[in-house]
């Protein structure tokens, strides 16, 4: 019994090693600017320009919508508890946003170019040339960030806010940085009966051996990672 559930403990924790190798967690938020007041060239950007700025392990983007605005989408777990437009309209801290990403709520909303860049470097309409893509016009870009905003589902994988940019520049939704893992999310979660499976052997670790924490982390954490990953 005890050689199945060290087994069955191992199977586990590689599982949690492989997804943690993609800091999943690392989400489109402040962390990757240094925060400072950046001198931007503001009026350089046009209406419908994609802004793209880096974080610690991702890069987040926004839609220009002219006038110091931009349209980008942030989880927020403000949104599920209070309406007060006074309180959610300001700037989503670390704070609000992991929770927000856990319970997966989340707006496209209306920053300054300063409070979206959040002091780090921004490039402009660089997802042209990444993707390869032509891009409807600036106007129908904007138009079409605008018709969005307000509140949205947040999903790692499937609703981030690249898919929202990618939808108003060119006409359907895409994340070339989710799907550069959707392959090892596949592997994960192709077999529903295998994530259950995992669950249910995470459960059983916990009761046969204590809440031990080399036990506990995978137990829990598996199951957890693997809602994150659902759309």
């Amino acid at each position: 019994m005890k050689n199945s559930m060290l087994e069955a403990a191992s199977l586990l924790l590689e599982k949690l090693l492989l997804i943690s190798n993609f800091k999943i967690f690392s989400v489109c938020a402040p962390g990757g600017g240094t925060g400072k007041k950046h001198p931007y060239e503001i009026n350089s950007f046009l209406r419908g320009d994609v802004l793209e700025v880096s974080r610690t392990h991702f890069t987040h983007y926004g839609i220009y919508l002219g006038d110091n605005r931009v349209a980008h989408l942030m989880p927020d777990i403000l949104l599920a508890l209070t309406s007060d437009k006074e309180r959610t309209q300001k700037v989503v801290s670390n704070k609000r946003l992991l929770p927000g990403v856990i319970c997966k709520v989340a707006s496209i909303r209306v920053d300054t170019v300063e409070d979206f860049a959040y002091g780090a470097d921004i490039l402009v309409n660089h997802l042209d040339e990444t993707l390869k893509k032509k891009s409807l016009l600036n106007e129908e870009v904007a138009r079409r960030a605008e018709q969005q905003l307000g509140l949205t589902p947040y999903s790692l994988l499937w609703n981030n806010c690249e898919h929202f940019v990618t939808y108003c520049r060119y006409g359907s939704p895409i994340s070339p940085q989710a799907e550069k893992f959707h392959e090892t999310v596949k592997i994960l979660i192709r077999d529903q009966r295998s994530c259950l499976a995992s669950a249910v052997l995470g459960l059983v670790s916990i009761i046969y051996t204590g809440l031990a924490s080399y036990m506990t982390l995978p137990a829990v954490c598996i199951p957890f990672c693997l809602w994150m990953m659902s759309g």
